[in-house]
């Protein structure tokens, strides 16, 4: 193109922007107007829209109680907003106006909120830090997306006026990540913590070990690590953490008020640990490492005394690192454990457990034994799941074992969207985005006492994930919508409605660069009513 051209070319667009009109054809960004208050993902358990909106400007600050919790909140909140606006946004504990955070008694429960905005300032009240720190999540949502940016944009930062009253329907709202099959960074995991985070998700479930890989050091059995780590699936170099990597994990869920709940799946998916120290093994032979996908090969020798000295200083290691509550000792697929050696091994290892202070969780498959008191098991059952594997689990929640739901043909974010899908399995069918959202935890297994069920969770299985970028495309957009089963009332979830909030997130997805699975059943680049 000749240089006066390109002049002329210029002067067009600085016409049209004279004349309000962008060069897509849209209305410039002083013209939009802020997004609803029931926008957002999860669904609010109450929205009541009115009044001028908030508007952040140069002059904002950032208000706080005096407390050292809702500071931290109020720092995250800078940390999120001072690079797109350009603002100093300072936080006070003195002043009025402006986005103000406080602690109050209130109906909040441990993780609600209430966000008040007007047009002389917003407000958010909760009960503890968790709370205020969702209500920053729904904030983040209200704002537009270049609020994601790292550069600064030109805005308008518009909060519409209101209401929103907020808490969430299940106190476990988790996502578990499989570091075994193929290993994950350090930063990958803060990555998907952060976008866990957006949508309210509380529980990190980090699959630690498996047949193909030992992820978690531990000093008094170290070649678990270097030796049972040093490989994957399809024969990549591994990796695992040191304890002072996994504390880091630990530490950085903790800042985004998500718990780490650990995994050692025992007594199969062990070929790792097996293959690290032959006294395992019954025969006292060491089986080679392995990096293929199938599993029900392995399982610690539970006739072997050594077998719970293992169990002991792994689970006593473990629980040291963890501050959270629970820890996840699997259970499931144990094909080559018989029935009687099951129930055995687990009367033995849930009391470890609790001697060191945790919560024991597993896989639904704990419920063929005889869960401990206050255990929680995690069904990962089909549709097609039999009918006496089923009665097995209602049985144990009518006798007082709480349930985590994850239905793999429903939230097994690993499973194939379609055929067509370049990454996954598809065991448990296909999981398009409607069929992930569109069910009731509460009502899922006939049954079981509503009080039975503690919430959802949404495992991420890496047999064939290798990167940050395949977790996001398998995540998104299904994910949001497990979380919104978590977190709102069962009386809110409609697909219709759904799917148009959650085309909405899709221009945060991409300032964010998550790239996601443009599923034809979301109508991408749709305003919605």
């Amino acid at each position: 193109m000749r240089p006066h051209h390109r002049t002329l070319r210029l002067l067009g667009s600085l016409l049209l922007l004279a004349m309000g009109v962008s060069m897509t054809g849209a209305a410039p960004a002083q013209a939009a107007s802020p997004t609803p208050l029931d926008r957002v993902i999860p669904a609010p358990a109450s929205v009541a829209p009115g009044g001028s909106p908030y508007r952040i400007t140069r002059g904002t600050h950032i208000h706080v109680d005096g407390s050292r919790a809702a500071r931290r909140v109020a720092e995250y909140l800078a940390a999120v907003l001072r690079p797109s606006t350009g603002y100093r946004l300072p936080i006070t504990d003195r002043g009025a106006g402006g986005i103000r955070l406080r602690l109050a008694k209130g109906p909040f429960g441990a993780e609600g909120y209430r966000l008040d905005s007007g047009r002389k300032g917003v407000t958010l009240t909760a009960a503890g830090p968790a709370g205020l720190f969702h209500g920053v999540q729904t904030l983040r949502q209200l704002l537009p997306a270049a609020v994601e940016k790292d550069t600064v944009q030109p805005g308008p930062w518009l909060v519409a006026g209101g209401t929103i009253t907020d808490s969430p329907r299940y106190g476990w709202r988790g996502a578990m990540l499989d570091v075994s099959r193929h290993f994950f960074t350090v930063d990958q995991v803060k990555r998907y913590i952060d976008q866990l985070a957006l949508y309210k998700i509380n529980k990190l479930h980090l699959h630690l070990s498996d047949d193909q890989g030992w992820r978690i050091a531990v000093d008094s059995w170290p070649r678990l690590a270097t030796y049972g780590g040093s490989t994957e699936v399809g024969g990549g170099p591994g990796g695992y953490y040191t304890k002072a990597q996994y504390k880091e994990i630990v530490r950085y869920a903790g800042s985004r008020y998500l718990e780490v709940v650990p995994e050692i799946d025992m007594p199969g998916h062990t070929n790792a640990a097996l293959a690290s120290y032959a006294e395992l093994n019954c025969d006292g032979v060491a089986p080679p490492l392995y990096t293929g996908t199938d599993v029900g090969f392995s399982s610690l020798c539970v006739g072997k005394e050594i077998t719970y000295d293992f169990v002991d200083d792994v689970i006593r290691e473990l629980a040291a690192l963890t501050p959270g509550k629970y820890l996840h000792i699997g259970g499931d697929e144990a094909h080559s454990t018989s029935h009687e050696d099951y129930v055995e091994f687990m009367d033995r290892v849930q009391p470890v457990v609790a001697k060191y202070g945790k919560t024991v969780v597993g896989w639904h498959q704990l419920t063929g034994a005889t869960p401990a008191k206050g255990a929680l098991a995690q069904y990962w059952g089909l549709d097609s799941t039999s009918a006496e594997e089923k009665a097995q689990v209602v049985k144990a929640a009518q006798s007082g074992t709480g349930l985590i739901l994850s239905p793999a043909d429903r939230v097994y974010l690993d499973m194939k969207y379609t055929k067509d899908t370049p990454l996954g399995l598809s065991w448990a069918g296909y999981v398009e985005v409607r069929r992930s959202y569109d069910w009731d935890p509460g009502a899922y297994l006939a049954g079981v006492p509503a009080g039975a069920v503690r919430g959802v969770e949404a495992p991420m299985w890496s047999e064939t994930l290798e990167d940050s970028e395949h977790i996001e495309y398998m995540a998104f957009p299904r994910l949001p919508g497990v979380a919104e089963l978590g977190w709102s009332s069962a009386a809110s979830h409609d697909w219709e409605r759904y799917k148009v909030r959650l085309a909405a997130q899709a221009e945060r997805w991409d300032v964010l660069g998550i790239g996601y699975y443009r599923s034809p059943q979301v109508p991408w680049g749709s305003d919605g009513p």
